[in-house]
């Protein structure tokens, strides 16, 4: 089975025999940010992607949440095909969610499934906003500036100013991708209920420094999802996988080592 033509691997290498990890990515982000961990598993077959709508998917059109995890579910597949091994997801932030939905509607496509700080605001635990306590901000109508807001909030305003023009107009135009991405998880009710996950789950979040909210969303996973283990990275924030590739890498080989020997 082919990969979605509408999505971009990005291939890292194949060991023979290894079990197949796919790198989901969240929001504003893109496969590529992931070469840093998967450079740092060369026993173990990684791949990412361009969630569509992003950067070289965005020829695929725009999808909600349902839509992403039936994509890592058509990728995981095609991942597997001609191979025993087993196939686990990881997911960075919003990457976690579609991991989660995807592993909910086809517990079988997956050895195990790791999630890094995913955003699950229906659980009770948002950002921290001026005025209404608990408040979301409403999402711009311009895309383009939703996606400078939302970049300039989780990476800093110093570091949107720090961007190439060709930068800045690239994260301009995943900004309809983004807007879809808020709209999924900010909707009349919770999309899934993670309670429900029966493949094995390895959570992770950063330091003491990284966000409360993310850090009381992991807490609430590994307390209230059965057999879920937390996996802190020391010193790390929302970016681990890119700051802290290597402890990165460590958080993915527990997700492998977490699938049943049954499995193998």
């Amino acid at each position: 089975m082919p990969y979605p033509a509408a999505l971009h691997i990005v291939p890292r290498g194949a060991a023979r025999g290894s079990s197949t990890v796919v790198f989901v990515h969240g929001s504003l982000d893109r496969g590529e940010s992931f070469r840093r961990v998967m450079r740092r598993l060369p026993e173990l077959t990684t791949l990412a992607y361009d969630r569509r709508g992003y950067q070289r998917s965005r020829a695929g059109g725009i999808v909600d949440l349902g839509g992403h995890a039936d994509d890592l579910l058509r990728v995981a597949d095609a991942a597997r095909e001609g191979s025993e091994a087993p196939v686990v997801a990881v997911g960075h932030s919003l990457g976690g969610d579609v991991v989660v939905a995807a592993a909910l509607a086809s517990p079988h496509t997956f050895g195990a499934v790791g999630v890094y700080e995913p955003p699950m605001p229906w659980l009770g635990f948002r950002r921290a906003q001026t005025g209404t306590a608990g408040a979301w901000p409403p999402v711009s109508p311009d895309s383009g500036e939703e996606a400078e807001r939302f970049f300039s909030r989780m990476v800093g305003p110093a570091a949107w100013s720090r961007l190439t023009d060709e930068g800045r107009a690239q994260r301009r135009a995943d900004g309809p991708a983004l807007v879809a991405d808020l709209r999924s998880l900010h909707g009349e009710g919770p999309p899934f209920d993670v309670t429900q996950l029966e493949v094995p789950l390895v959570v992770g979040m950063g330091g003491p420094t990284t966000r409360p909210h993310h850090r009381r969303t992991v807490e609430w996973l590994g307390a209230h999802v059965s057999g879920a283990v937390v996996y802190e990275i020391e010193g790390a924030q929302h970016g681990a996988h890119l700051s802290h590739p290597d402890h990165f890498a460590t958080l993915t080989r527990l997700v492998v080592d977490r699938v049943p020997t049954a499995a193998r």
